[in-house]
């Protein structure tokens, strides 16, 4: 990878909120202007060549999303928004029709709230109930504080495969296995994961997926459900409208598509698409397996150097990804970063969207550094340098 590919590291700043937003290689940019320059039609529409072009393309980047999770069917790859609206998809297209008062849902308190906020509202809506793994002394799921809260009522186990605060990698095909021994569902947030690791969706046996192409070198909009296609068959279309329908005569007449158009209604995001198959095609050509070694160089260069720093107050010293969450004490979290940002230094402040995880780590917010295979030493030195001269920040701060 060179520094070149990226017209934003161009720029004379040192990014490290790749856990919000990743930035975009040429390549991505450049195929996303030849659908606007030269093939500019819908999709799944037109009988002519530019229409059949938009379909190839769109097609062939579901295609190389299927083979980059190893999904089993083309039909189990549907394109939406992000992850948000793929896992509103999930909780309101299938989970609403199956679940039943005092059924339970198993998330915890470090989720995302894009995996939080849907099941509370299915269990307002449908008497479902929301219950929470316990985290051990680390912040971690482990398998026995799982099977502590598993009843005959567990119907759902939602958890992100990384989260995106402590970091932590979660043994999802451990937890899957024993998920189905009992008859329960598994779903998985792979927004911080998916871009970072490979994923195998057959390995990992999860029934749904669901993961966003900004954070993986993609453009904005456009995101990723995967389901198992069975699954997915029952899944009932949370938006109607143009391109999803074969006919209609009368309300008692609504007659779909097949898969995987049905849960795809209007027209959709597709210069997102066509970008995101692109991406990913750039991150196979640098290696998932290299990309998530390379992050953990990374996140050891920088935790080395942190906690040396007395008054950095680190919250995730033993996370899996390439996230460190930390304070300086007796600062608040969003002063450090405007303080960072007169640097060009670029990081997260506050509750990053976990707002429930307070009551576990007793931090309402915190600083956060997320890297990508972008970044380097160089980057973690800079930051580090600021760090360390606490004075120098209260100074500046006034």
């Amino acid at each position: 990878m060179k520094i070149e590919e990226f017209p934003m590291l161009q720029e004379d700043l040192i990014y490290l909120d790749n856990g919000a937003t990743t930035f975009k290689p040429k390549c991505v940019i450049e195929k996303m202007n030849e659908y606007y320059e030269t093939y500019s039609a819908n999709a799944h529409r037109g009988d002519y060549d530019i229409s059949f072009k938009v379909d190839k393309e769109y097609e062939d980047a579901r295609e190389t999303v299927r083979k980059f999770i190893n999904a089993k069917d083309k039909e189990s790859i549907i394109f939406t928004s992000g992850t948000t609206e793929s896992l509103n998809m999930i909780a309101t297209g299938f989970f609403r029709k199956f679940l039943e008062p005092n059924d339970e849902i198993l998330i915890t308190k470090s989720e995302h709230a894009s995996n939080v906020l849907p099941w509370f509202r299915l269990q307002n809506d449908c008497g479902a109930i929301v219950k929470y793994i316990p985290l051990d002394q680390s912040h971690y799921v482990t398998m026995e504080n799982l099977k502590k809260v598993v009843t005959p009522n567990t119907k759902v186990i939602a958890l992100a495969g990384i989260t995106n605060v402590i970091g932590d990698e979660r043994p999802m095909k451990e937890i899957t296995k024993f998920a189905h021994e009992h008859n329960i569902f598994v779903v998985m947030d792979g927004a911080q994961s998916v871009p970072h690791r490979k994923t195998d969706v057959q390995d990992l046996d999860i029934d749904f997926l669901a993961f966003s192409g900004h954070k993986m070198c993609g453009p904005t909009g456009i995101g990723v459900l995967y389901g198992k296609k069975e699954l997915l068959e029952e899944m009932e279309p949370v938006n109607l409208g143009g391109g999803m329908n074969e006919s209609f005569d009368s309300p008692e007449e609504m007659y779909y598509k097949e898969l995987p158009t049905r849960l795809e209604a209007g027209t959709p995001n597709i210069v997102g698409a066509i970008g995101l198959g692109e991406a990913i095609r750039f991150l196979e050509k640098i290696g998932m397996d290299n990309i998530e070694a390379y992050e953990r160089h990374l996140r050891k260069y920088a935790l080395d150097k942190l906690v040396q720093i007395p008054h950095v107050d680190l919250l995730n010293i033993e996370a899996d990804g390439g996230i460190l969450a930390f304070n300086v004490d007796g600062i608040f979290s969003q002063d450090v970063a405007y303080y960072l940002n007169k640097y060009k230094i670029c990081v997260r402040a506050g509750n990053h969207c976990a707002k429930i995880l307070k009551s576990e780590v007793g931090v309402t917010n915190s600083l956060r550094v997320s890297f990508y295979f972008y970044n380097t030493e160089n980057d973690i030195d800079a930051l580090v340098e600021l760090l360390e001269n606490k004075e120098k920040i209260l100074k500046e701060m006034l």
